[in-house]
Parts: structure tokens; sequence; C-alpha cells
């Protein structure tokens, strides 16, 4: 029997198989950068692979949830996983931008399977008043294989950017295999009237989720932003696109050195909107910074103030939308908030690549920041719906009090 405030072995077992599958993935963010540079188009026209990404990870992330219901979230993580590798390896051995596109098409249809699976068995295995802990360390978790993920990224990139793609792809293998291997077996599904009463949920009506969907996807068009954009900013302003290899590990070491801090009383007091309202405005501070850098220890700098907000918005936002959904409705909540990011994978490249292309990086990075202070001030139209419901605002930050030895 676990200690109160100690959370499961398959939440830890999972988070250190997310660090193993985090040590390649810093592929993507190169994906334009590859494409400008073996295939000489422009980066506008380079932006639209991307963003046929970003369109595919939508039915990817729905038809995750789907899978994780039916045939389990073991093999649909492993399944994921899987397919991720082997489109991978097709990016690195593509010899013409229409296999590339091809490829990273059939990636983002796969890209989206293991997350709510992964984020269903976070929420499965804890309380509510565990949750906003458990996803902030899934965070870390992603962090720490980050930091290893940003000097990967800044060696290989000095070399060949397509090894950037096969790294991730034995990361995904890898993390699939420590999945198959630790976590337990899926049970065999036998539907019965807690069934047909689930088969009732309606994700796509609740209107504080819609709501929650809205800032979702607009923080993940900003986060997108970074990981796309910022390499070829960097080039612009005559530094070398893989540093941003280095800035994304500055970046991980910071959310992973910041932990602590989430449990602070006075954070912890904070309330769902106001504690999110708060990352958003450190968001738009580093992201502010990013307008004005021009060398590569401002940029550092700027790295760790969005971090810092980074690490507020992400763990709270999921253990809010887990935290919502009714009895039996989690992993279907999950994949509904999560399309979030695959909204946004179609926005992002072409946004930024057109925003760099005319505007500069200057205009790109103040735009973005000027965005997170509207999701700063909109964060408290959720705050009545969340007390008229009477939700887990309140129990989201009893997660971040220190819990009992």
């Amino acid at each position: 029997m676990r200690r109160e405030g100690q959370l499961p072995p398959a939440v830890w077992l999972l988070l250190a198989a997310r660090v193993v599958n985090r040590l390649g993935a810093f592929s993507l963010p190169f994906l334009t950068v590859l494409i400008t540079t073996d295939y000489g188009v422009s980066v506008a026209t380079a932006g639209l692979v991307p963003a046929a990404f970003g369109l595919a990870t939508i039915p990817s992330r729905l038809i995750g949830g789907r899978l994780a219901d039916r045939l389990g979230r073991r093999r649909t993580i492993v399944f994921g996983l899987t397919g991720c590798a082997i489109t991978q390896l097709g990016i690195a051995a593509a010899n013409s931008l229409v296999e590339v596109a091809v490829c990273a098409v059939l990636l983002g249809l796969v890209y989206e399977l293991y997350e709510p699976p992964s984020q269903a068995v976070i929420a499965d295995a804890t309380g509510p008043a565990e949750r906003v802990r458990a996803y902030s360390l899934l965070n870390a978790a992603l962090a720490i294989g980050g930091m290893g993920a940003g000097l990967i990224a800044a060696g290989l990139g000095r070399w060949d950017l397509r090894w950037l793609f096969v790294a991730d792809a034995v990361s995904c293998l890898a993390c699939a295999l420590i999945v198959r291997v630790v976590l337990p077996a899926d049970r065999t599904h036998r539907p019965d009237r807690g069934d047909e009463r689930c088969a009732g949920i309606r994700p796509w009506r609740d209107r504080v989720l819609l709501i929650m969907l809205v800032f979702g996807t607009l923080y993940a068009l900003v986060y997108l932003q970074i990981m796309i954009s910022l390499p070829l900013s960097l080039e612009r302003r005559g530094m070398r696109p893989s540093d941003a290899g280095l800035l994304f590990t500055v970046s991980a070491a910071t959310i992973v050195a910041a932990q602590p801090a989430l449990r602070l009383k006075r954070l912890a007091a904070l309330t769902a909107p106001a504690a999110l309202a708060l990352g958003y405005v450190l968001l738009a501070g580093g992201l502010a910074g990013y307008a004005v850098a021009h060398t590569l220890p401002t940029s550092l700098a700027a790295t760790v103030v969005w971090s810092l907000g980074d690490l507020l918005v992400l763990g709270r936002a999921y253990a809010l939308a887990a935290n919502l959904a009714p009895p039996g409705g989690t992993g279907r909540y999950l994949a509904a908030y999560g399309t979030s990011w695959g909204f946004a994978g179609i926005a992002a490249p072409i946004l930024g690549t057109q925003l760099l292309e005319h505007a500069g990086a200057t205009a790109l990075w103040a735009g973005m920041a000027l965005l997170c202070l509207v999701l700063a001030a909109g964060q408290f139209l959720i705050t009545r719906p969340l007390a008229a419901r009477g939700t887990a605002a309140n129990q989201s930050t009893a997660a971040l009090e220190p819990s009992s030895p």
C-alpha cells in the first residue's frame, strides 16, 4: 500500500520511458531547416510541410484515445511509437521533397497516438489531488530527456540534420520496448452498463473544456513557434541554427531545477486560473526577450524566463482538463483537449515562416509575447464556471502543497 502523496509505480515507470523517448525528440524543430537547405525552397514554402504534419496530428490524437479504450493503453503506446520510428527513418532516407512531405504526413498520423494513453495512465493511477504533481513531473521528465536531446541536436545538427531523425527513431523504439516490458498488461475489455453511460459523455459539449481548448490551442501555437521558428530566427540574426539545441537544453534544465518552486505556499495558494495567468505573463516576458536578443547570452536569459512560464502552464492545464472529466470520460476529455496541438500544428509553421519572411524575427516574437498577455487576461473567463461546477480547481492546487512524509 503506497503512502499518501506517493505516486504509483506505473506513473514512475511511464515517466522513465518518456525520458528515453525524449532523448531523440528534437528532430521536428529542424524539419523546415532541412527542407530549405537540402532542397533549396523558400522558408515560406518549406513551412507547408510541417503544417501538413500538424493537420495529420488531429485525427491521430482522437484515434489514439479510441485505440486506448479498445486495444488498451500499453498496446496503443507501443503501436504509436513504432509508427513514429518507421516514419522518422523515412524522412532521414528521403531523396526528394515529395518523399519528405509524404513521410511527414504519415508521421503526423501516428505521432499523437501514444499521448492520450500515456496521459490516461497517469489520470487512472492518480487522484485529482495528485494530478498537478504527476503531470508536472511528466513535463519535468520530458525536460530531463530534453537536456540530453538538446546536446544531441547541437552535435548532430552540425554534422547532418538527417541524423536527428535517426536519433529520434531509435529513441522511439527504445521507449516502446521499455513500455512493453514494464507497464502492466492491458486488460481484456468487456462492455457493461457503465460503458453505456460513458457513451453519453460529450467532451465537445463541455463549455469549460472548449474554452480551455481555445486557450490550449493558442498556447500550443506559441510553444510550437519556439520549436519551429527559433532555429530559423537564430540563423537570420547571424547565429547557428543548431544553437537552438543549446537553448532547448537550457529550457529543459530550468524546468527540472525549478520543480521544487511548484510546492511553495504562495504558488500552492493560487487558483488554477491565477497560476495559469502568471505562467503566461512569464512566457510573454521571455518571448519579448527573444524579440530584442541578438546574441546567444541574451537569448539564453530569455529562454530561462519563458521556461518558468511553461513550468506553470503545462502541468496545471492537463490536470485541470483531467479533473473536468466525468467518471469514465478521462481518456476522451484528454484526447479532445490534446487536439489543441494539432490545430496549432497547422497554423504555427505557416504563421511563423510567413512572419519571418515578411516581417522579421522581432515582429514574430513581439507578436507571440502579446498573444501570451492576452492569454493571461483570458484565464479568468473560466474562474466563474469552475466555481459553479465545483471542479477540482482547488483540488489541483492542493497537489502542490507539501505531502506527508
